[in-house]
């Protein structure tokens, strides 16, 4: 299974130098606030598409009185020997990112070949009592691990999306053809987003139904419904549309609907103990449906995953990790929290 064995983060963050060599297995990183711990699992998150487990400027990254520019690069091992990633950015053009894999420069969609990733922070602990555009980010993360084209069909939706939301806040009158056109290239994007998400979350709906029972909570997964014939619904909608100054349907609005099975309630009615036992089901269940379909595990990104955890769930939750095969970094401030993770960890300490 793929595994990041060497990491090298320059001037990304909070850190000016720092070289890590690890094992294939897990990682555990302690120390206390401020440390830079998320630091290192967000420089990971940046090895793939997109903009990794903070969503930030890619500007912002840069340390704080250092050159204006950062970068990462990373060794993967793998069962095909080893591959180099890197990304980062030059001082003069901050938010342009620069992608290299074993020294050629490459786009960033073409890190997913070699890398899936999924992360867990505190910040969505309460995901099911978020918004609807956290839960969507949330299972489009899940779904470009299944379905890599995902985040191409994405892009060309929303760029269609939003020349047509120029179109119609335009001073003057929009060309209907170039709408029809638009809205057609929206329905056809559209559809095989909604397919992919579709069929990921039944296909978790089923691995999660064929689990053994366990101290995490039982997730049930639903979508809200698609719209049908979507470019005709938009057709009709561009009054409506034009005034509110966005498209009020289409998959850009779907939701991720969860269940706690066991008490037939949705999820965000939980507490925050119940919630986050019900997330990481569905993200064991996620790493373990990506190794059984590709061959290759997901890196599992887990910050302060310990807290909230009683001792009986941590268990469960170290041996279940194990079993993914998944190489997994996590964070915490207490060291202890991880003593069940196992001898075989690499445990590393930031002061």
């Amino acid at each position: 299974m793929p595994a990041a064995t060497r990491l090298t983060l320059t001037d990304f963050r909070s850190h000016a130098a720092l070289a890590l060599e690890v094992g294939s297995g897990a990682i555990v990183i302690t120390g206390e606030n401020g440390a830079g711990k998320t630091n290192i699992l967000d420089a990971i998150s940046l090895l793939g598409p997109g903009r990794g487990l903070r969503g930030a400027p890619l500007s912002e990254a840069a340390r704080h009185a250092g050159p204006g520019n950062w970068s990462i690069a990373a060794t993967l091992s793998g069962r095909d020997g080893d591959v180099e990633l890197g990304t980062g950015t030059a001082a003069a053009a901050p938010e342009r990112r620069l992608v290299r894999i074993n020294g050629a420069g490459a786009s960033a969609a073409a890190l997913g070949e070699w890398l899936a990733l999924v992360w867990l922070t505190p910040a969505m602990d309460r995901i099911f009592a978020d918004t609807p555009g956290a839960r969507r980010r949330f299972l489009d993360r899940l779904v470009l691990a299944l379905h890599p084209g995902h985040g191409h069909q994405t892009v060309r939706y929303d760029a269609a999306m939003r020349a047509r939301t120029r179109l119609l806040t335009a001073d003057t009158p929009a060309d209907p053809h170039w709408l029809a056109a638009l809205e057609a290239a929206m329905a056809e994007h559209g559809a095989a987003i909604a397919a992919a998400r579709s069929e990921t979350v039944a296909a978790l709906g089923g691995r999660l139904a064929g689990e053994p029972e366990s101290p995490f909570a039982r997730p049930l997964l639903a979508l809200t419904p698609d719209t049908p014939d979507l470019a005709a619904a938009l057709a009709r909608n561009r009054n409506i549309d034009a005034a509110a100054g966005r498209a009020l349907i289409g998959p850009h609005r779907a939701d991720l609907l969860v269940t706690h099975a066991a008490k037939n309630a949705a999820a965000a009615m939980g507490s925050t103990g119940e919630q986050k036992a019900l997330l990481i089901a569905i993200i064991l269940a996620h790493a373990e449906l990506v190794a059984a379909r590709t061959g290759r595990a997901p890196l599992l990104l887990l910050d302060e995953i310990a807290a909230h955890l009683d001792a009986t769930r941590r268990g469960t939750l170290f041996e279940r990790l194990a079993a993914t095969g998944s190489q997994v970094w996590m964070t915490g401030t207490d060291a202890a929290l991880f003593d069940g993770v196992g001898t075989d960890a690499t445990r590393l300490r930031l002061r």
